[in-house]
C-alpha cells in the first residue's frame, strides 16, 4: 500500500478497515527519486507522523524497508498495529525488480499482499510486481479497484458522447494516448503548447511558440485519420501570446493571425467557449493535461475555465475523470476538485492505460498465486 503526506480517502479507508478487523499493517511506500541510496529529504519518517494523525492511532517506523530491523518489527506486530517501512527506493534493486529484494519485501507479510499504489502501477518494481511471486495472494486495495473501474468503463463502456481534453507540452508525450482515444471518443479537444505541433502540420502560422518539428507528419496523420473517422478534433482558434513567459505584454489574437516572435501561452476566449461548449454536452470527459502554462498567473485563465466547465457537465450528470499531476493541481486551483468524478493518483499510470498499454502492476495481480479484490 502506499503512503503519503495526503493520501486519498479510500487508502485512510482501507486502512481502518483492515486495523479494525485485526490485521497486522506494514505498508510500503516510495518518496521522490533517491536514485538507490539514502537521502534524509526522501525519507519517510515524516510520514509515518501524518499518517498517525490521520488515523488517530500509533504508527511505528522502521529505518529500513527489508532486513533484521523491519523483520523484528513486523514480526513484533499485535493485531490491528501499523508499521510503516522506510522509503523501497533507497534500494537500487528497487527500480530493477530484483528477485531477491523481493523476496525480502515478501519475508515481512503473512503471504497477503494487497497493491493499492495505482500511481506506480505502469512500473515493474519489486514492491509492485516483483513481489507478487513470493506472497500467497495478492489483491487489488480500495483505491486500485477504484482507479481500474473509472478508466475500464470510460474506455469500454462510456456514456456518449465521450470527450478527451489532451494539453500538456508534448505530442511525443501522448501520441499513443490520442491514437487510441480516437477509437473510444467522440470528441477530442487539444490545447497546451502540444497544439502547435498540429496546428503548423496544418500550414497555420505559430510564431515562436512550442513545436515538435520531428512530429509535424505524425500529427498531420492523425488529422487525416480524424477526418476519415468523422471523428471530432478540435484544436484552438485564438490564444494569449507574448514574447515569452516572462514579458509583462501580453495579447490575444486568432491563430492565423500570430505574429512573428511571439508564442503562444494560453487558448483564446474564442477557444474556452467552443471548448467549453463541447464539453458541457459530454456524458463521460476524460482531461489530462494543462491548456497553458497555468503555473503562470497570466496564462492560467484557459485551463482554470475548462477545469469549471468540466464540473459544471459533472453536475448536470457526466461522469469527469482527470489525470496528471498538472490537471489536478488545476481543478484544484479553480477550486472545483470536489466536484469532479475521479481524480486519478497515477498521472503515468492513466496515460498508459489511457494508450492502450498493459499496466505491470496489474498484470502482475492478475498472474499472482490468488487474486481477490479489495472489498
Amino acid at each position: 500500500m502506499s503512503a503519503a503526506l495526503r493520501p486519498p480517502q479510500e487508502h485512510r479507508d482501507e486502512l481502518r478497515l483492515a486495523a479494525e478487523r485485526g490485521a497486522r499493517l506494514v505498508l510500503a511506500s516510495h518518496l521522490g527519486r533517491p536514485k538507490g541510496k539514502v537521502d534524509p529529504k526522501y525519507s519517510l519518517a515524516p510520514v509515518a507522523a501524518r499518517l498517525q494523525e490521520l488515523l488517530g492511532k500509533p504508527v511505528a517506523f522502521a529505518a529500513d524497508c527489508v532486513g533484521a530491523d523491519a523483520e523484528a518489527k513486523s514480526k513484533a506486530l499485535r493485531n490491528g498495529e501499523v508499521l510503516l517501512l522506510e522509503n523501497v527506493r533507497y534500494h537500487p534493486e528497487e527500480e530493477k525488480n530484483d528477485p531477491e529484494f523481493s523476496r525480502q519485501l515478501a519475508a515481512l507479510c503473512d503471504q497477503l499482499f494487497v497493491c493499492d499504489a495505482f500511481g506506480s502501477a505502469h512500473r515493474a518494481h519489486a514492491s509492485v510486481v516483483g513481489i507478487t511471486k513470493f506472497v500467497r495472494q495478492a489483491a487489488a486495495g480500495l483505491l486500485m479497484e477504484k482507479e481500474l473501474d473509472y478508466l475500464t468503463r470510460a474506455i469500454s463502456n462510456p456514456l456518449r458522447p465521450l470527450v478527451a481534453v489532451l494539453g500538456g507540452a508534448k505530442v511525443s508525450d501522448k501520441i499513443e494516448v490520442v491514437e487510441n482515444l480516437m477509437k473510444v471518443a467522440d470528441t477530442m479537444l487539444i490545447g497546451g503548447a502540444m497544439a502547435y505541433t498540429f496546428l503548423k502540420s496544418q500550414g497555420q502560422p505559430i510564431g515562436n511558440s512550442l513545436v515538435e518539428n520531428d512530429k509535424l507528419d505524425l500529427a498531420r496523420g492523425l488529422i487525416e485519420q480524424a477526418r476519415g473517422r468523422k471523428f471530432r478534433l478540435l484544436l484552438p482558434v485564438d490564444h494569449v501570446l507574448a514574447q515569452s513567459p516572462d514579458s509583462p505584454t501580453t495579447q490575444i489574437t486568432g491563430i492565423a493571425a500570430t505574429p512573428d516572435g511571439w508564442m503562444g501561452l494560453d487558448v483564446g476566449p474564442k477557444t474556452i467557449e467552443q471548448f467549453s461548449q463541447e464539453i458541457s454536452k459530454a456524458r463521460t470527459i476524460l482531461w489530462n493535461g494543462p491548456l497553458g502554462m497555468f503555473e503562470r498567473p497570466a496564462f492560467a485563465h484557459g485551463t482554470l475555465a475548462i477545469a469549471k466547465a468540466v464540473a459544471g457537465a459533472t453536475a448536470l450528470g457526466a461522469t469527469s475523470i482527470i489525470g496528471g499531476g498538472d490537471s489536478v493541481a488545476a481543478v484544484e486551483q479553480a477550486g472545483v476538485a470536489s466536484q469532479i468524478s475521479h481524480i486519478s493518483t497515477g498521472g503515468g499510470a492513466s496515460l498508459e492505460f489511457l494508450a492502450g498499454d498493459t499496466l505491470p502492476g496489474v498484470e502482475a495481480l492478475s498472474n499472482a498465486p490468488a487474486v481477490r479484490k479489495g472489498n
